[in-house]
Order: C-alpha cells, then structure tokens, then sequence
C-alpha cells in the first residue's frame, strides 16, 4: 500500500512537472524596468531571425544599462502624415559596443505577426538594418505593418513577439515626461532575464 502510495506521488510530480513546462510554448523575457516588469512571449517559430536575435541580447546580457528612452505619442509627432503610438528602448547608441551585426528584415507577410497592442518589434533604418533596438505598441499600429504608411519603403517593421503582463508599465512609460520624443530623464531597464 505503501509502495503503490509512493508510485501515485512520483506519477503526480512527473505530471505536474510535464504540464508546467509546457505551459508556455513560447520563450518569455522579464524586462525589469524601474516602474515595473514587463513580461514578453517571444514568437521564436514566427519570426525566427528576429527573435533569436533578440534573445541573444537578453542571454549575453548586452542590454545591460540599457533604457526606454522614446515616446512616439499623438501630441509629439507633428511632422509625420501617418501617427503612431509605441515606446522605444535598447542600447540608445548607434555604434554601442554590446551591439551585434544589423540581420535581415522580417517583415509582418512573412511572420504574419501584425502590429497589434503590445506587440514588441523592431526599430530599424532601413530594411536590414535593425540591431538590438525595439519597440512596444501603444494599441494597434496598422501602418507599421507590411505596405502600412509610417515607413516610405512600405515593407514595414518586423514584430517577433507581445506583452502578456505589464502593459500598464508599458503605458506608464509613454506617458512620462519628455522633450518632443525623448524621454526627459530615460526610464532604465534594470535587467531583462530569459524565463524558459
């Protein structure tokens, strides 16, 4: 009886053990900022090239003293036809010496990942060019979609993954004060941390 009592809870633990891990089909990163964490699932089947770039940086932890430091908000965009609403982060510097070589660009037809309310994507020049700076939608951003407006080149920008937890961080940091489009002071990322 005892035996049998013993086999039951290991069975219990194992499945237990099954069920947990997979739980989440998908990779999630903390961004451990100082308002709050922000919980990311990484949509590495989607957009491969992209997530994996990114999940790079958060291994090799060469977001360290990285920052939000962009608010792209209605009332601060008074040259662009076509408005969005995100905030952006990474490194800042565009020659930084944690950063890794620009990859190819996925774009929205490919990954099928639409630039919806928290989506995270990537901050790039042109198509090609993105590094190890992001941004996270602030509602839907339709035009940042492949053939969307906001870009000329019209190929869009390549989203890799969504918010599951702390969008209201996400919104906190939009609305921090700012001169014009730059976060007055940045918002500092204390740590970003792999979570599977």
């Amino acid at each position: 009886m005892v035996y049998r009592g013993i086999i039951n809870y290991l069975f219990l633990i194992g499945f237990l053990l099954i069920m947990s891990s997979c739980s989440n089909k998908y990779p999630h990163v903390l961004i451990i900022t100082e308002v709050g964490t922000i919980e990311v699932e990484i949509f590495t089947d989607k957009a491969p090239v992209t997530a994996n770039n990114f999940l790079q940086y958060v291994k090799e932890r060469r977001f360290k003293g990285s920052t939000f430091y962009r608010s792209v908000r209605m009332d601060n965009q008074p040259e662009s036809k076509v408005k969005i609403e995100v905030v952006q982060g990474g490194l800042f510097e565009d020659e930084h010496p944690a950063m890794l070589p620009p990859i190819i660009h996925e774009s929205t037809e490919v990954s099928g990942i639409l630039h919806t309310n928290g989506v995270i994507s990537m901050a790039r020049y042109g198509p090609g060019t993105a590094t190890s700076e992001f941004f996270i939608c602030i509602g839907d951003q339709p035009s940042l979609d492949a053939g969307g407006g906001r870009n000329p080149d019209g190929v869009g920008f390549a989203a890799f993954g969504k918010v599951v937890n702390g969008m209201e961080f996400v919104e906190q940091i939009h609305q921090a004060p700012a001169e014009g489009q730059y976060l007055k002071p940045r918002i500092r990322i204390l740590e970003m941390i792999l979570q599977n």
